[in-house]
């Protein structure tokens, strides 16, 4: 459709360009490098801000979002994997444009486990595979890559300092793979310094690593730490061993970086579905509030002049790359994306607390057909932010609620850490909690509720379809898990490590919590009209455990729709995007009662 006037709003939305928030070269931080759907597809873009000239420097039929600048901004990294399966290798080319060459020839194929490079050209490279687990390989400039790092369990680059001497690595040696320790090696792999919260595997105590200090010689790291039961920052001199607690008074979870001076941290923080910023002072210990916007900064880098720049939206605007010095700081050419309407919060007391839910209503009044979007993960949260999909069901005059349930992150540690061992389940009883307030207080109509969501979402939209099949009128699930034990065997090995941490241990060893958790094993209870769409190349929800459940809806003769499509784990392409909404779309339109 090329006339603008009859292209629908919602499809506008998909179609107007947009960009990511720019990566710069820490030593040249005129070069940047961003992400932009500009031609139809997700692809890297090299900005150089002295010239302003633009080019897009990777061009691939299922697009390319996973690129790196070199210290010194001659070079861009990126990871070519095949239609999205995330299995592959490091390319490189020039910054200002050439041919792509193998960027760490000598290492075979892999998932994708962290990359950190150095200012004399030195490489740290972390790779997953089935075969060998979690390695880290060092490659010094013209050098054959070194193996430094081997484990089982999954494991990956954090950061590599300034001079080149110190490596982090995250790594879950203990088994609990959603809470990693931390350890600091030298490029000859022997050990510097060791962080474990989980004291072996034995304190639900999770570490992150956020960054070595910008300058020469110094061993400060920045990690991020749960032990008041939240996400914040503290520094830790890897050398000296000390800990310095930054105790920043904030509510909700707390990220931080470095200014480029070393000066300072830029404070990201997320609280109830909205995030903001601020700069905390190292020598006064001051926090100062950076202004922005009402709604969501889904990114944020300072820049040498101690500026910041910012990717920001809220549910009722599209993106945009704001800096605080009041520009915006990347305007795609062509139109621009209508907005939506508002969220409204809505707190809603559930079987494991007050459960936070994110509510759109379209025009007139209730109650409406209402979509529960349901998000996946299972560890992120639905915020305001803006969104298109949602937006174009609220266009077609459905209010959409979404839904922060256990396992939601943003609402604490003990919040996140919830839904292990009756996985599915625990969600789904957050979920129901919330349906039963969306229908009592008159804004769902309780005959046409669509389960919805993409990912752990679909997971969680088939299991809901089995478990509550009266609660529901339709469902639609994208990228599912849909057979968890076929799932376990076929999917990359970092997901085994993450599902033995849920269920707590593997099929075989705790089999009826991955039979109470499959969505196959409640396929027969489905009665609602079920569409599912799936990645022939996905590597986390493989195709072959969705294919089991499929044949299961088939032999009774179930209403359902499954559209499987050339890519991985969604798509990088505007025009496959808008087809899959316009597929499922449909499917409510045929089946959804009147």
């Amino acid at each position: 459709m090329s006339d603008m006037n009859e292209m629908p709003e919602w499809e506008k939305r998909f179609r107007a360009p947009r960009v990511g928030l720019p990566d710069w070269a820490e030593d040249a931080p005129d070069r940047s490098l961003f992400v932009s759907n500009a031609t139809g597809t997700y692809e890297l873009y090299a900005w150089d801000r002295a010239t302003g000239s633009q080019r897009r420097a990777t061009d691939r039929p299922n697009g390319t979002t996973d690129g790196v600048l070199t210290p010194d901004g001659e070079w861009i990294w990126w990871f070519d994997d095949t239609d999205g399966d995330e299995f592959g290798v490091w390319r490189r080319q020039p910054f200002g444009g050439g041919a792509d060459e193998t960027a760490v020839p000598g290492l075979d194929p892999s998932y994708p486990g962290g990359l950190a490079l150095g200012r004399d050209g030195t490489a740290v490279v972390g790779r997953s595979t089935d075969e060998d687990g979690s390695t880290i390989h060092v490659v010094g400039p013209g050098s054959a890559p070194v193996e430094i790092y081997r484990h089982r369990e999954s494991a990956g680059v954090g950061d590599l300092s300034h001079d080149g001497t110190l490596i982090a690595v995250e790594h879950t040696e203990h088994g609990d793979a959603m809470h990693s320790a931390l350890r600091v090696v030298r490029p000859d792999g022997s050990t510097v310094a060791e962080l474990d919260d989980t004291k072996g595997g034995t304190e639900e105590l999770g570490l992150e690593v956020l960054g070595f200090a910008p300058l020469a010689g110094d061993t400060r790291l920045l990690v991020a730490h749960q032990r008041r039961g939240r996400w914040e920052p503290m520094i830790w001199d890897v050398a000296s061993g000390e800990e310095s607690d930054l105790a920043l008074d904030l509510p909700g979870d707390v990220s931080a970086e470095w200014y480029p001076d070393g000066s300072g941290l830029l404070v990201v923080h997320s609280f109830e579905a909205r995030s903001g910023l601020f700069r905390f002072d190292l020598a006064t210990r001051s926090l100062i509030e950076i202004e922005t916007p009402a709604g969501s900064v889904s990114g944020a880098t300072a820049r040498p002049d101690g500026t910041v720049e910012y990717l920001w939206s809220s549910a009722a605007s599209p993106s945009e790359v704001r800096s605080t010095t009041g520009e915006v700081v990347l305007d795609p050419p062509g139109f621009k994306a209508p907005g939506s309407v508002p969220v409204e919060d809505a707190w809603v007391e559930g079987p494991g607390g007050r459960i936070h839910a994110l509510v759109q209503r379209p025009a007139g009044e209730g109650p409406f057909p209402t979509l529960f979007e349901i998000h996946g993960g299972p560890t992120w949260h639905d915020s305001d932010a803006f969104a298109s999909g949602p937006a174009a069901w609220i266009d077609h005059g459905f209010a959409v609620v979404r839904v922060n349930y256990r396992g939601s992150t943003g609402y604490g540690r003990a919040w996140t850490d919830a839904l292990k061992h009756r996985v599915g389940l625990i969600e789904l009883e957050d979920i129901a909690a919330v349906r039963d307030w969306a229908v009592s207080s008159g804004l769902a109509d309780p005959a046409r509720l669509v389960l919805a969501g993409g990912s752990w979402g679909g997971y969680l939209t088939l299991l809901g379809l089995g478990t509550q099949p009266d609660a529901w009128a339709l469902g639609l699930a994208a990228v599912p898990v849909a057979d968890y034990v076929t799932a376990y065997h076929d999917e990359m090995e970092a997901l085994k490590a993450m599902d033995r941490t849920l269920l707590g241990g593997t099929p075989e060893e705790v089999p009826d919590r991955f039979r109470a958790s499959s969505p196959l094993t409640y396929v027969d209870a489905v009665t609602a009209p079920v569409y599912i769409s799936a990645g022939v190349n996905d590597p986390r929800c493989p195709i072959r455990q969705v294919e089991n459940y499929v044949d299961r809806l088939v032999e009774r003769g179930a209403t359902h729709e499954v559209y499987r499509y050339d890519a991985g784990h969604g798509s990088l392409v505007v025009e496959e995007r808008i087809k899959q909404v316009r597929l499922e779309l449909d499917f409510a339109a045929r089946h959804l009662p009147k």
